[in-house]
């Protein structure tokens, strides 16, 4: 079964259309998702597909520590042998998540580098994302890593018209 990995920002924490048209395609696809536990763009993605009763969700937290999971959905705990919480503690979960993924679903506020990492990291292994710019209010495909860096050129300006990729999608999953 294909996987999306989603995630993003925690600073992204409202719905909109656009996010729940991706959504809504990801539930009629029957795509398996796999979310982080975090707050924000992780929880309000959790409080989307737990509305719609939606089963395919896996949440990965690290040493068995969930922080959330909204519909109660199977877990997978990522093995972490460091001290609990940091940025390696965290990271442990999202490299577990980005094997395991096909295509990657991202809320990115245009600041956050571990979002920013976890788009890179899919690109850089040829798995191609879709990217929620919030600043742009706009999706934006993300092939390899020269998407990613016109996404950091341009993810913070105002300026959609610049933003390569903007309508693109990938190819008939989400």
């Amino acid at each position: 079964m294909t996987s999306v990995f989603i995630g993003g920002s925690r600073r992204i924490s409202r719905m909109n259309a656009e996010l729940s048209r991706r959504f809504d395609n990801i539930i009629q696809k029957q795509l398996r998702i796999i979310i982080g536990d975090a707050n924000g763009f992780d929880r309000l993605a959790q409080d989307y597909f737990a509305k719609h009763h939606y089963p395919s969700v896996i949440v990965y937290c690290t040493g068995g520590i969930c922080r959330n999971n909204v519909g109660n959905w199977p877990l997978h705990a990522v093995e972490y042998a460091g001290r609990d919480r940091g940025l390696e503690f965290y990271t442990a979960k999202d490299d577990a998540m980005l094997h395991d993924a096909d295509y990657g679903l991202f809320g990115w506020d245009g600041k956050s580098k571990g979002t920013l990492r976890n788009i890179r990291k899919m690109a850089e292994q040829g798995k191609p994302s879709s990217v929620y710019v919030s600043p742009l209010g706009k999706f934006v495909t993300v092939r390899g890593p020269l998407d990613v860096s016109s996404l950091l050129e341009q993810g913070a300006k105002e300026d959609a018209r610049k933003m390569p990729n903007e309508h693109s999608t990938i190819p008939s999953l989400i």
